[in-house]
């Protein structure tokens, strides 16, 4: 009995169930005498599948809209009034199996949330107590110990607090490799182990995991309309009633009633409605898969026309981590160990941001580094240290000049260095220039390949927006190939830019992942987030967030967005080209109400299988998206 209950739920019911009316109608009026039996039997397949479209149209009528449910239900009855049974139960069964292939097909553009939602963890095993307990995903705590064995999802968002291990992230950030895991690293609920055994220490449980936020885009963004969409909505409230008059003038006209009924029929703009929300919601699908957010069919559509892209320079450009590249030496029989120990010892006690590297430099060098005895910073010029009675200058030449230190080689090389897109520093001791160390940000391994993808697909300029120093701006900006350059920028500097380049017209993309580019996210028309995954508030703010540091996934994007802007107007031209064709056919004889029913959905069918194409993936590989003719030498970058 449930087993039935649900079959006559379905959405295949009612089209089976008029369809065996209409067969067993074929089938009687091929037996003497049962002409009247054929006729009820074909009135009852009418009534069955046209029951619902009734209703939808009289609910419709209720809120002042006259829609497609309205023009069938017409046409249908009109057709029993004249006692052309056979196509009253030809045109409600065709639209009915027209709606559940529609409902069918437009389930699997869904796919990509429904999947998102089937990854979403059911239980976690926790330690309590010092055992290991299962519970609810949703009944885990924050700071609670989470256990993740090899092939169990991950419950929650955390931290790994002991252990080791490969994630499989695709579901977040769309990596198609498992990355390793280890103390210390972030990992994300919905995610799956491939190896090792983790502790994790909760930060975000239930709705408070990325997932969930990324659930909960991704609804909102296939909901969200478009201004194609909102046109067309607007353009059919004015299209169904000029169907409707025409097919009364056109029945008055011709004396047909059958004429007008068909006329009606044939006018339903089903294809043409359904033609831009179903690219949309397979465009964001595909794009959740890959680990790329879109905020909606706005931006979507907004992205798709996207010629300049400006890119803050570090985090994004490069990995947003100094590292020392080199160490020179100028002082007579002074070694490169001896300028490093002594340009550590100073900055040991110093809370200036190139510390880090230093430090780090010396510990993989072996050093023994020892706190100084004082530090002072020298605000413009660099910082001098007292260890053990001598005096240690690190700074630029400015500072060694203030203490009476005059060095040309090392002035000399310091600005060799600065030409080259490092940031030097000269190191003093005992009343002597030592020698010159360099800083550099490394440039990601993918921003070559990722303004070169960029260009292909057909962003004209990509623009590098920085607040570092000109000779560092240009030569990231030469080692990445972007078209210009504008270099010490504070925040207003990024802004003012921006919206520069919006007023001479064009359509800017802004890319940071700092609060400094915040105003120039704000001002874009649209703002994109990299490695979105770790925060909530670029995953909820962002018009387009890419959840990993991938590159790629920027022109992965922007092409995506095109590519749905074509279907979009190939389905409205297929919709518009289906209606012109049929509505001459009527006028030159030969297309019937039923022959119209069925072509209109078709095309509908054909406008869906179209949009589903997006939902094939088009994976970006390094290197993959270099032009040939990009081999050839680019024009230096303008500096703006």
């Amino acid at each position: 009995m449930t087993r039935f209950n649900g079959f006559l739920t379905g959405r295949w019911a009612v089209p089976i169930i008029s369809g065996t009316l209409i067969i067993a109608s074929w089938i009687a009026s091929g037996l003497a005498g049962a002409h009247a039996v054929a006729n009820g039997l074909m009135l009852a397949a009418a009534v069955v599948a046209g029951w619902r479209i009734a209703r939808g149209a009289v609910r419709a009528l209720m809120v002042r809209d006259i829609g497609i449910d309205a023009l069938v239900t017409v046409a249908a009855v009109g057709a029993i009034l004249i006692g052309n049974y056979w196509e009253a139960a030809a045109v409600t069964f065709l639209f009915a199996v027209g709606n559940a292939l529609e409902s069918a097909t437009l389930n699997k553009t869904r796919s990509a949330l429904q999947e998102l939602i089937a990854v979403a963890p059911d239980e976690a095993v926790v330690l309590r107590g010092g055992e290991q307990v299962t519970v609810g995903a949703a009944e885990v705590d924050a700071g609670e110990i989470v256990i993740v064995k090899n092939g169990a999802k991950v419950p929650v968002d955390g931290v790994v607090v002991d252990g080791t291990g490969a994630i499989d992230q695709a579901s977040i950030t769309g990596e198609s490799v498992p990355v390793d895991k280890r103390i210390g690293d972030q990992v994300f609920a919905g995610t799956i182990s491939r190896g090792g055994f983790l502790r994790v220490e909760a930060t975000g449980v239930g709705a408070d995991t990325t997932l969930a936020r990324i659930i909960h885009r991704v609804e909102e963004a296939q909901d969200a309309k478009a201004p194609t969409q909102t046109f067309m909505e607007k353009f059919s409230r004015w299209y169904t009633p000029g169907i409707i008059v025409l097919a009364v003038v056109a029945g008055l006209a011709f004396r047909d009633v059958e004429l007008a009924l068909t006329l009606l029929v044939i006018g339903c703009p089903g294809a043409l409605v359904i033609s831009i929300p179903v690219s949309i919601v397979s465009g964001i699908g595909r794009a959740a898969r890959d680990g790329i957010l879109i905020k909606g069919g706005e931006f979507l559509e907004t992205a798709a026309d996207i010629d300049l892209v400006a890119v803050d320079k570090t985090g994004t450009l490069t990995v947003g981590e100094p590292r020392l590249v080199d160490v020179i030496p100028v002082g007579e029989g002074v070694t490169r160990r001896e300028v490093l120990a002594a340009a550590a010892r100073a900055e040991a006690g110093s809370e200036h941001p190139l510390a880090a590297p230093i430090l780090e430099a010396a510990r993989d060098g072996g050093l023994s580094v020892a706190l100084p005895d004082t530090v002072e910073s020298v605000p413009g010029k660099g910082i001098r240290a007292v260890a053990d009675g001598e005096l240690i200058l690190v700074g630029n030449p400015a500072l060694l000049e203030q203490f009476g230190i005059d060095s040309p080689d090392a002035a000399r090389v310091a600005g060799e260095l600065a030409d080259g897109g490092t940031t030097p520093m000269i190191v003093a001791a005992g009343g002597r220039a030592l020698g010159v160390i360099a800083v550099a940000d490394e440039v990601r391994d993918m921003a070559a390949d990722m303004v070169a993808g960029l260009h292909r697909i057909g962003v004209k300029d990509v623009v590098m927006l920085t607040g570092d120093v000109e000779p560092v701006a240009r030569a990231i900006g030469g080692a990445t190939g972007v078209d210009e350059i504008r270099a010490s920028l504070l925040p207003e500097g990024k802004y003012d830019a921006v919206e520069s380049y919006r007023a001479a017209g064009r359509t800017v993309a802004m890319v940071g992942d700092g609060v400094n580019d915040a105003p120039a996210l704000a001002a874009a028309d649209i703002g994109v987030a990299m490695g979105a995954a770790g925060s909530a508030v670029a995953v909820e703010s962002a018009d387009i967030a890419l959840m990993s540091d991938d590159l790629l996934k920027l022109p992965e994007a922007i092409d995506l967005a095109k590519r749905t802007n074509r279907v979009m107007k190939q389905n409205i031209f297929i919709a518009l080209l289906t209606v012109a064709v049929l509505l001459a056919g009527v006028f030159a004889g030969g297309v019937t109400m039923a022959i119209g029913m069925l072509v209109h959905e078709l095309s509908v069918l054909v406008v869906i299988v179209n949009a589903m194409r997006l939902l094939r993936r088009r994976k970006f590989a390094t290197g993959s998206l270099i032009p040939a003719s990009s081999t050839e030498p680019r024009s230096p970058a303008r500096v703006a």
